[in-house]
């Protein structure tokens, strides 16, 4: 079935609200359609959530300062398993689902349940992707993606030495900086020219390498991997550049980007290219089957962020629960750094493309820089650092289409500045409205 045939079958076979819904995956995304199904007018009667971590669903957004010794594990939990319980949910943890069996409409798990199931969500994440270099599963080397690479982050941090991060990027830095804290010797390795190239241009990777090098992170771009170095016993006990440089590692961090958990769905047939493939109901080519997180792919794009993901748990709630729903459409997201002490809010293209109208501000004594990218009036890119208190409003009005034309002046100085300038330019239009009104001829007023 094409994914096209199967927006068709969507359409005419949509959910009534006494379907077993089973969610395998008790993620953020996972927990989050939960309570987004449960907030609906018409909730499905009966909801299952498996999840093969130990622990009911936490916030991985905050494994960075869990790291960082800042927050302690109660802080992270979400929902506690008695919160289920009374919500009518059952909930199966420290389990894994195996197979789908669509003809029966049913899973097999890794202890040998069968679940049956009406509509089934796979809510089933992503994993670190690892490069392809030799010693890249020697002991020691470690994703950064749940508990128990915190745990064991922690631990190797207890015994100190030196670490290496593999990834510049938001998730790498916060790994560093962890550590950094926990009192290890960190050396972080962008294979970019910059820190943050997805996000940030060079004059904000500068500012922002300049502060984590102050903090005594080594910060190596343009870094090519050639492989890690072996101790003797599985161990790792280097990290080996293309330019002949070593770097002692007691522990690697892998944070060079994620591969999305869709086995579950391709080894079923579902339509598969990066992610499993989702039309704008986040349903699959099997219309039984809805996918949605990090392992779905809808059109082109594949999902890294929480912002899209709740979106998406919106559409997919409503339509689970027998509702009326336009459908999932792709909109930008915004960026920010969670490294204590340091601002960072970033959205839109990085690169200005020659029609771009580029309003900038660098304060290096203080640490600021602001640029922001307009087309024909309209916000279309942002990246600020130090003084970040422009961004939401920024983004909000990007989102919205706002033509900032009548504040352009004012748009690198804060939001209430600009809005004074949109209010007044405002007032001024209504008044040459009603001033055009009163100076109509008496016979065309009438």
């Amino acid at each position: 079935m094409t994914l096209s045939s199967a927006l068709r079958a969507t359409t005419t076979s949509a959910p009534t609200p006494q379907d077993r819904v089973l969610i395998i995956g008790n993620g953020m995304a996972g927990q989050r359609l939960v309570e987004a199904l449960l907030a609906q007018p018409t909730p499905p009667s009966c909801i299952t959530v498996i999840g093969a971590e130990r622990v009911p669903a936490y916030n991985r957004i905050l494994l960075s300062p869990l790291l960082a010794g800042e927050l302690d594990h109660a802080a992270l939990t979400l929902r506690d398993a008695d919160w289920y319980a009374e919500q009518g949910v059952e909930l199966i943890l420290d389990d894994r689902v195996e197979r789908i069996e669509r003809q029966a409409r049913r899973v097999i798990t890794a202890s040998g349940r069968s679940l049956a199931y009406d509509r089934l969500v796979l809510a089933t994440g992503s994993r670190p992707a690892r490069p392809p270099v030799p010693g890249i599963d020697l002991n020691g080397v470690h994703g950064f993606r749940d508990l128990d690479d915190a745990a064991a982050l922690t631990s190797c941090a207890e015994r100190g030495g030196n670490a290496v991060v593999i990834g510049g990027g938001l998730l790498g830095i916060e790994a560093a900086e962890g550590l950094r804290k926990r009192g290890m010797r960190v050396s972080v390795l962008q294979r970019d020219a910059h820190l943050m190239n997805r996000q940030l241009d060079a004059t904000a990777a500068s500012l922002l390498e300049n502060e984590l090098a102050e903090r005594g992170l080594d910060v190596i771009t343009g870094a090519h991997l050639a492989a890690l170095e072996d101790d003797g016993h599985g161990q790792v006990a280097a990290v080996c550049l293309e330019d002949g440089r070593r770097l002692p590692a007691d522990c690697v961090v892998v944070a060079a980007g994620i591969t999305p958990n869709a086995e579950l769905g391709r080894d079923a047939g579902l339509d598969s290219d990066r992610a499993i493939r989702v039309d704008a109901a986040l349903t699959t080519s099997d219309p039984s089957i809805h996918a949605l997180g990090e392992c779905c792919q809808f059109e082109h794009h594949t999902y890294g962020l929480v912002e899209p993901i709740w979106r998406q748990v919106e559409v997919l709630a409503a339509h689970l629960a027998g509702e009326a729903v336009s459908g999932y459409v792709e909109l930008p997201s915004a960026t920010k750094l969670k490294v204590s002490g340091v601002s960072l809010f970033a959205f839109g293209p990085i690169d200005p493309a020659p029609e771009h109208d580029v309003l900038s501000y660098h304060d290096p004594e203080h640490g600021d820089y602001r640029r922001l990218l307009l087309r024909d009036g309209r916000l279309e890119g942002a990246v600020l650092y130090g003084d970040t208190r422009l961004g939401p409003w920024a983004f909000e009005h990007a989102l919205a289409g706002s033509d900032l034309s009548a504040c352009r002046q004012a748009l690198l100085f804060g939001p209430a500045d600009v809005q004074a300038l949109l209010d007044a330019a405002a007032e001024d239009a209504d008044r040459a409205t009603d001033s055009a009104h009163l100076e109509r001829p008496v016979e065309e007023a009438a």
